[in-house]
């Protein structure tokens, strides 16, 4: 699902044959229960405030409208700073369930482009049932070819969580996560990583490192080639064929459900 909507954002300059781009740099903002939350716009070129709107992307559900800059509705909650090249939605007594991806967009004719979205974490995203299982790629002989697939799970959880992946040390970019929404409303979030096969079978040391709010020590589990068995917690994969049969149900699932998300998210300002 996030990836549908990455792919449109892209789309939505290409299409066009603009050169305006909308930068939003802060990937990640922790912030507590009723605070004032601020997250940032930035463009190279010249933004008019009346043609700036801002969506927000709770896990496991479709974009929604929420703002238009130049506008009166709802002004206690939501409000716009504007600058030439800017723009700053600013989300007064912030609550757990405004979690999630805020973007912001601009009108262009009758299209809007929009920015690369900031997650935004509401107070605590640990739960009772929270536990964290790290699936690696099961061993097949002496193969060094192709590409190694790890995946993070992160069940349990009330709204998003920071996850971040280092090799040996060293930071990578940031994977790419899909969500599932349980009946209860708690997320099942899966994080994975693509590395070449000989990157994975040199030996070096993976981590996946997982922040579910901004005050306490993360959650660290690691791995290596070849892994006995997997860094689950609380008590992990009985084997590596489990964890792997796992990691392909899950994978599965969650592609049916990108596949069955067909559509974006309209503007009523733009109908």
């Amino acid at each position: 699902m996030k990836m549908i909507f990455a792919e449109y954002l892209v789309l939505s300059s290409l299409v066009l044959g603009v050169q305006l781009f909308l930068y939003q740099t802060q990937r990640i903002q922790f912030v507590e229960v009723s605070d004032t939350a601020k997250i940032h716009c930035y463009s190279t070129e010249k933004l008019e405030e009346s043609r700036m709107f801002w969506y927000l992307r709770r896990e496991g559900e479709k974009p929604i409208y929420i703002k238009r800059c130049l506008d009166d509705q709802n002004v206690s909650k939501f409000a716009c700073k504007h600058e030439t090249h800017s723009s700053t939605l600013e989300i007064r007594s912030i609550q757990k369930t405004e979690s999630g991806i805020y973007y912001c967009a601009y009108r262009y004719s009758s299209y809007l482009i929009f920015g690369n979205g900031s997650t935004l974490i509401v107070g605590d995203s640990y739960t009772k049932s929270s536990w964290v299982m790290l699936l690696v790629p099961f061993p097949r002989g002496s193969q060094v070819t192709g590409t190694a697939n790890l995946a993070c799970v992160i069940r349990g959880v009330s709204s998003p969580v920071h996850v971040s992946w280092s090799v040996s040390g060293e930071l990578q970019e940031q994977g790419l996560t899909r969500s599932l929404k349980a009946k209860d409303g708690s997320l099942t979030l899966i994080s994975h990583i693509s590395v070449p096969m000989d990157t994975w079978t040199s030996g070096k040391n993976f981590t996946c490192e997982i922040k579910f709010n901004s005050s306490s020590s993360s959650v660290k589990k690691n791995t290596g080639y070849p892994a006995a068995s997997s860094t689950a917690h609380p008590s992990g994969c009985a084997s590596q064929r489990v964890c792997y049969a796992v990691a392909m149900f899950l994978g599965v699932l969650l592609v049916s459900l990108s596949l069955a998300w067909s559509h974006c998210c309209s503007n009523p300002e733009l109908s």
